[in-house]
Formats: C-alpha cells, structure tokens, sequence
C-alpha cells in the first residue's frame, strides 16, 4: 500500500468504545489479526472488555491497515496482538502503533509476548528478553518486557 503519512490516523480507543464510536474498527482488526496467525477467532481471550483495555489502529482510507492491543495486567501494560495487513507490511505501521502504545504507557512497564523471530525489531523499542523460548500456537514466542527506570 502506498498511502503517504498524512492520510494514515493513528488511533486509541478503549475497546467499548469501539463498537460505540466507531463500529467496524474492532472486526476489522480483528480481520487484520486473523489474516497474520494460522487461528480464526472473534474474540481470544474475552479481555477486550476490561477497563483498561485499548484497541489502536493504523487507518487508510477508512480501513484498518494495522493494529494492537494494550491491556493493563496491574504491574504493566501488555501489548499483544500487534499485526499488519499484508498489502500494508513495509510501510512502518506496526512501528507507528508501538511509539503510540509507548505513549499511552506513559511511565509504566510494558510486557509483550513477541514472535521468536521478532525479538530484534521490539528491541529497538527498549523491550528486553525476560524469559524463556514457548510455542503459542504452534509460533515460537518469547516474553519481552520494557521498564521503566526511576530518575
């Protein structure tokens, strides 16, 4: 997709609010995470509905190009989720929705669970190896975190 930055939106909406405000975000996310793992799924792990729970997503043209999730699991914020439509890899989208969760982080830690193969690319973002190699369906993982360090 050849979309230049000004017509691209960044946005965060807590995830109730995206059936509210905007009604085809979430299955088009959805749609998007769907099309990046071998699953089809509406709906994992039925924690879209937490308070603290924000979908973000890259838009063009009204479509959604790119998306993640933020959850608060109490001590940190968890990204997961993140995924890239394939007529929009390449285009710095996923980078863009990670610098946009990293803001709404604000001054809290942040885990994730990144693809194996992945773990080079949310180094970049200060994210740090925390544990051991798993397989999530049937995809080498491996659990991530970026803390934040007390001045």
């Amino acid at each position: 997709m050849s979309e230049s930055r000004a017509t691209l939106e960044v946005i965060a909406l807590p995830v109730s609010q995206c059936v509210a405000e905007r009604a085809s975000a979430r299955p088009e996310a959805m749609a998007v995470v769907s099309s990046n793992t071998s699953m089809s799924y509406a709906e994992l792990d039925g924690r879209d509905l937490e308070p603290g729970a924000r979908q973000v997503w890259v838009e063009a043209g009204g479509e959604v190009i790119a998306t993640l999730r933020v959850l608060d699991d109490g001590g940190a914020l968890r990204i997961g989720r993140v995924a890239t439509a394939p007529s929009a890899r390449s285009g710095g989208h996923g980078g863009r929705l990670m610098e946009r969760a990293l803001e709404l982080a604000g001054e809290r830690d942040v885990v994730l669970d990144a693809q194996s193969y992945l773990q080079g690319w949310y180094e970049r973002f200060g994210f740090v190896r925390s544990g051991d190699e798993f397989v999530e369906d049937d995809i080498p993982h491996v659990p991530m975190r970026r803390s934040v360090v007390a001045a």
